[in-house]
Order: C-alpha cells, then sequence, then structure tokens
C-alpha cells in the first residue's frame, strides 16, 4: 500500500504526450484497454504485496530488513528507471518497450511465486521493478500517441476510473488469496494477465515512435540515480541490524551519495538529461516538487507499515487488512472531480495549503489505537481524514506542475513529479523502519524487564528483534506466560508505530509550509525564456 493507485500528475503525461498518429477507432479503444491492463498490474502490485508481506515473512522466516527489501527493491527500479523508460518507448517504439515490460513484468511475478527463500524474491521483485519501469510510462505515452487532443479527456477519464477500481480490489483480492490459499498467488495473479496484454499488444495495438533522435537515453544517468539511491536505501534498511559503525553501512552510504551527487552535475552538464534540472528554476515547479517529496514520503512511509499492524498486531485476517484502506480510495475516487473545481475558485496555493494540514490531522490519528482496537472507532476515522486531505490536495498539485513550465515541457515536468512521488516513498520506507525499530526495541527491552518471563523465552524472543512484530513465540510455557508476551510485543510494534506516524504528520506539516512559502497565490506559466532552457 506504499503506493495507492496512480501519482497526481499521470494525466498530465497523457494530455500533452506527442502529436497522435492517425489510427482507427478500434485501434484507440484497443490501446486503452492495453494502457489500462498494463498499468493496473503495476497499481495492484503496489499494493497487494504488502497485504502479503506477513505470511512472506513468517513462511520465508524473513526479517523486518528483508521484508522492506521485498518492496524496496522493486521500488529502487521503479523509481530511478521511470523517467527512462519513457524515453527507450519513443526511441525504439511505444508498444515494443511497453510489450517488453509486459513480459519482463509477467515472468520475474512467476519468478516471485517460485522463490523458495526471501533473497530469491528480493532479486525477482527487481527485475519486477525494470518491467514496471518499462510499463508505466508506456500505457501512458501508448494513450497519447493514438488519441488525438479532443478524444483524451474521455480516455483519462476511463484510464483513471479503471485505475481507481483496480487501487480498490488490488489488495482485497490480494489478501483473498493469501488468506486461503497462499502468498505465492499474489504474484501469479499477474501471469494470465500479462499473457492477455500481450497478445492485445500484438494484434490490436498499433506501433508509435518518437521524434527520432531528439530523445537520446541518458545510460549515464539512469546508472547513478540507481547506484545512487540502492547505496542509500541499504544503507537505511541495514543500519539497524548491522550497526551504524558498520564497514557495508558506510561504504553504502558514501557510494550512494556521491553517485548522487555525480547525478546532479551530470544532469546538470547534459545535453539530454532523464531529469531537466532548468526546470526547477521556476519557483512553482520546485515548490510543487518539495511538497510532492514530503507528503508523498509520510504517505508511502507510513502506509508500507500500516497492514503489518493490522494483520500481525491487531489479529486482522489478510482480506480484512487488504479492504481497510478502502474508504480512502473511495473518498479519493468521489472527491476527484470536487477537489479540481477547488483550483479555479481558490488557486493552487490555500489547497495545497490546507490538503497537507488536513492529511497530517489523519496521520495523527492513526497514533491513537492500541492493540485490539476497533476498527471504525480508531482506523476508519484516520482513513477517512486522510482520505480528504489528499483528495484536496492532488488535483491543485497536479494544475501547479502542469502550469509551471512551458506546454512543451508538461510531459517532461509531469514524469519528473511521477518520479519524484515514487522516491519519496521508497527512502521513506527505509527511515521509517530504523524509526520504528529503535522505539520497538525500547519499548521491548523495558517491558520484558517488568515482565519478569522466564530467562530462556526472554532470550529466544530478543534473538528475534529483527523480525519485529512477526516474532515466533516458543511453545512450551503457560498459556498466560504466552499470553503476556505477546501483548508485550504487540505494545512494543505498536510504539514504534506511532512514532512514525507522528513523523508522517510532522512531513505533511512541512509540506503544507513549503507550499506556503514557494506556491504562487495565482498560476504562473512559465516565461518565454524559462521555456527555452
Amino acid at each position: 500500500m506504499s503506493q495507492i493507485g496512480k501519482p497526481a500528475c499521470d494525466d498530465g503525461v497523457i494530455l500533452h504526450g506527442d502529436v497522435p498518429r492517425p489510427c482507427s477507432a478500434p485501434s484507440r479503444r484497443w490501446t486503452l484497454v492495453a494502457a489500462i491492463l498494463g498499468s493496473s498490474m503495476a497499481f495492484i502490485d503496489g499494493t497487494i504485496v504488502n497485504v502479503a508481506l506477513p505470511a512472506i515473512q513468517r513462511e520465508l522466516s524473513a526479517t523486518t530488513s528483508e521484508a522492506q527489501w521485498v518492496m524496496e527493491s522493486y521500488a529502487l527500479f521503479l523509481a530511478s528507471l521511470l523517467l527512462v523508460g519513457g524515453v527507450l518507448g519513443d526511441r525504439f517504439g511505444r508498444r515494443r518497450i511497453f510489450m517488453i515490460g509486459a513480459a519482463l513484468f509477467a515472468v520475474s511475478s512467476m519468478g516471485c511465486s517460485l522463490s523458495s527463500d526471501v533473497g530469491q524474491l528480493i532479486v525477482a521483485r527487481a527485475v519486477q521493478g525494470m518491467g514496471a519501469a518499462l510499463l508505466v510510462p508506456g500505457s501512458l505515452a501508448l494513450i497519447s500517441a493514438t488519441f488525438p487532443q479532443s478524444e483524451r479527456g474521455a480516455a483519462i477519464g476511463t484510464w483513471s476510473a479503471f485505475s481507481g477500481i483496480t487501487a480498490a480490489i488490488g489488495p482485497v483480492i490480494g489478501g483473498f488469496l493469501v488468506e486461503h490459499y497462499s502468498w505465492t498467488w499474489a504474484f501469479l495473479v499477474n501471469v494470465p494477465v500479462g499473457v492477455v496484454l500481450l497478445l492485445i499488444c500484438a494484434t490490436k495495438v498499433p506501433e508509435s515512435r518518437g521524434s527520432g533522435d531528439r530523445n537520446p537515453i541518458d545510460v549515464l544517468g539512469a546508472c547513478l540515480a540507481t547506484i545512487g539511491l540502492a547505496g542509500v536505501v541499504f544503507a537505511l534498511i541495514e543500519a539497524p541490524s548491522r550497526g551504524w559503525k558498520a564497514m557495508p553501512v558506510w561504504v553504502a552510504a558514501g557510494v550512494g551519495i556521491g553517485a548522487l551527487a555525480l547525478f546532479i552535475r551530470v544532469e546538470a552538464r547534459s545535453a539530454a538529461p532523464m531529469m531537466q534540472l532548468s526546470l526547477f528554476r521556476e519557483r512553482n515547479f520546485a515548490g510543487a516538487n518539495l511538497l510532492t517529496l514530503l507528503l508523498y514520503a509520510a504517505l508511502g512511509g507510513s502506509l508500507f507499515f500500516l497492514p503489518l499492524n493490522l494483520i500481525q498486531v491487531q489479529g486482522y485476517g489478510a482480506t480484512a487488512a487488504g479492504a481497510a484502506l478502502l474508504p480512502f480510495i473511495a473518498i479519493m475516487f468521489a472527491l476527484s472531480r470536487w477537489a479540481g473545481t477547488l483550483v479555479d475558485v481558490l488557486g493552487s496555493k490555500l489547497p495545497l495549503v490546507i490538503g497537507p494540514v488536513v492529511a497530517a490531522v489523519g496521520f495523527v490519528m492513526f497514533a491513537v489505537p492500541s492493540i485490539n482496537s476497533d476498527y471504525w472507532t480508531t482506523f476508519f476515522p484516520a482513513i477517512c481524514i486522510l482520505g480528504l486531505g489528499m483528495s484536496v490536495t492532488v488535483a491543485p498539485l497536479t494544475t501547479t506542475v502542469m502550469n509551471a513550465v512551458g506546454s512543451e515541457f508538461a510531459g517532461t515536468a509531469s514524469g519528473i513529479n511521477n518520479a519524484v512521488s515514487r522516491t519519496a516513498a521508497l527512502l521513506a520506507i527505509a527511515i521509517f523502519g530504523i524509526v520504528l525499530t529503535w522505539a520497538f526495541n525500547v519499548t521491548l527491552s523495558n517491558e520484558l524487564a517488568r515482565l519478569q518471563a522466564p530467562a530462556a523465552l526472554v532470550s529466544a524472543v530478543t534473538s528475534q528483534r529483527a523480525r519485529l512484530a512477526g516474532m515466533v513465540i516458543p511453545s512450551g510455557y503457560s498459556a498466560s506466560v504466552t499470553a503476556a508476551l505477546r501483548h508485550t510485543i504487540g505494545m512494543s510494534f505498536v510504539a514504534g508505530f506511532r512514532w512514525v506516524m507522528l513523523v508522517s504528520a510532522a512531513l505533511a506539516l512541512l509540506s503544507a509550509v513549503s507550499a506556503w512559502l514557494l506556491i504562487r497565490g495565482k498560476e504562473i506559466v512559465a516565461s518565454p525564456a524559462r521555456r527555452s532552457d
């Protein structure tokens, strides 16, 4: 659930794509079907795996850091290669690259389901992320390359509606499969969809390309971004278990920071960068992306740990945990049109301040529930308030990004904002893991000292600290001692979860401050001088 549905600016990628090539009405319809199926696979996978993580952790005896890597390996390659995926389609053919992404995604999904240990699963997920990096921009580009401007609005509406539906049913279906069959089915569902998608593309979808060599491939930038993010994420995830002084942690951090610094230098000097840094000179664009970084870090990082809390601590089944966020998605869907009118009435600045503040209240409300809390009086109100805050934010955010630059850069700006939102979640999951682990360990040590449980039992539990709430309590002890220990572990996780939600609230408030300070009161289209940068 770290990435719920489509990011804010996906519509802009479609709306401001290249001039379409003439094709028949049936070809346009089949292209829209293919785009929906392709993006749906990526959207569903971004939510369904979170629900499956507790079962994966239990059956593969994975630590929490390894469970994080199951998500992060996918998100890493998706975030770092997302912008390159669009350029590859322009150069070598959008349908061709889209089909390669679909095939890679389906085959790697099969690899995920066949994994016998967590290491194999992490590698398969990384390959799956590469496939998604070709699928996601490809689905958007196919629509813009096929539909004329006069029909793109309807195509966007259809595509967005189905995106909302898949975002809603994905976690529920995934939870049902995990609960009644196996976590492997959370990945296997992608295989038949991938086969159907490839058949449709091969027989019904027309090929299209960009304008020749105008968009060269920034191989160096892509490599540096991947290495940089991988190094930083490795250091953040592994530091709690290995220690901050461990050589691998320091080396990874140094390599990551160095690669990211070099990435900025290369992009600033490149004639055709994957990330056009000159766009950040426009104040509204810079402010919108800073808001995106902070708010989507709060959203993605916090919602990664919500299913773990619901399943491992609150005792929810996987299906119920998958359905827990349905109100969030329903509110986003129901209020999307209304939120769009806010920009016309109020401009973008005020909603971009109010929305994150409301979201911050929702995050604070998530910090209230303890163990065995009633969903309808604790989690449900928090989810609704968070959904309201995000609904108020997304449409004005899209408008701000699109209007901050010239129309010829609108697609590029949308792609950058998309990548920023995914990178934010990638980094937040790693950072929040540190926060939760620290609070969990402190609380667990204090509570175990008070519990006065048998020394052998305490030793067996503390040796599993790295699994957090996924600890397995040894058998052979009385029911009262086991229940007390299970309660202690649950309370320790809740203590860490509360810290995560409070940090998320702080990030949401900071995003509101960034909007207040950087976003102008009225939307200002970039000047001709800036457009030529």
